[in-house]
């Protein structure tokens, strides 16, 4: 009787409780059979915005659900957060993957894609706003995924991430991996990061996300350069220039570079102190995705 108790009553604050993680199976194409979760607050705007938020290397979707405050934004807003899960490879996304760097052609990121196009179909979301964050793998994926799948994202933003095809030719990307090359701050000229852009999907010729990048400067892992390099690669694909750089944004600590006359296609946050941990400044974020004033 008691344990009969016990599971209605925790089955009454779950019916209290509203919108959870879920997640789906059948999401379509999904060729690395990575998983898929969403979270889909219980009012939803109508034609929805998408943010898919990519968790670390030895995390997970679920970790991930817990690691930001944007559920609660999404609460607020009412859009639509998606968080996918690979459990390959020390739970590290596939970023030095050729198919994941060349549209339409498979690995992590395909899986990904097929998760926007369901959720944009089953919710009627709004294609042009589909917006991509992560942090360490998860950034480093979101470089990926604005780099080959640019008419998908209209906004990225990679927190202590490399550039796109950074990892390209390594046997993995993980931490372990015995190729670092990349995670220390492999070196390109602008020209050459964004000719690998480019490549990625051949011959298009559409807009492209704007893209902001987040680093610690005390990061050991993953090396600040390797932001430097991001943004030299952003700035040549986009087409914009640094221009200005303010302290003390968003925060102390904080510098801010801001590329182009306004800073609406690329900008960049380097945080004095700031080892390799997460630093999402969620309202910082959502702005810049255009979801909050």
């Amino acid at each position: 009787m008691f344990v009969h108790t016990l599971v209605g009553l925790a089955a009454t604050a779950a019916t209290c409780l509203g919108a959870s993680l879920q997640q789906v199976s059948n999401f379509g194409n999904n060729p690395s059979n990575i998983q898929m979760y969403t979270y889909v607050p219980d009012k939803v705007a109508t034609n929805p915005a998408i943010i898919v938020a990519l968790h670390p290397c030895g995390g997970t979707g679920q970790q991930w659900f817990s690691g930001t405050r944007l559920p609660s934004y999404a609460d607020s807003n009412g859009f639509i957060l998606i968080f996918p899960s690979t459990p390959h490879m020390s739970n590290c996304w596939d970023v030095q993957n050729p198919a994941t760097l060349t549209h339409n052609q498979g690995g992590d990121a395909l899986g990904i894609i097929s998760m926007v196009n369901y959720t944009i179909d089953k919710y009627t979301a709004d294609r042009s706003r589909v917006y991509v964050m992560g942090f360490s793998s998860g950034g480093m994926m979101t470089n990926q995924l604005a780099g080959s799948y640019p008419d998908v994202f209209e906004a990225g933003a990679a927190y202590s991430g490399v550039a796109f095809g950074c990892f390209q030719g390594a046997p993995d990307a993980t931490p372990f991996s015995a190729n670092q090359t990349c995670a220390q701050g492999l070196e390109k000229s602008p020209q050459e990061w964004g000719n690998l852009v480019r490549n990625a999907y051949p011959g298009y010729t559409g807009r492209r996300p704007r893209m902001q990048i987040t680093h610690g400067l005390a990061d050991g892992l993953v090396r600040p350069k390797c932001a430097e390099e991001a943004l030299k690669q952003w700035s040549n694909v986009l087409g914009v220039e640094l221009t200005s750089t303010k302290n003390g944004v968003p925060s102390s600590g904080w510098e801010q570079r801001i590329y182009g006359t306004d800073g609406s296609k690329l900008q960049g946050f380097f945080g004095q102190g700031v080892g390799h941990a997460p630093s999402t400044n969620e309202q910082q974020l959502l702005k810049w995705f255009g979801l909050i004033n």
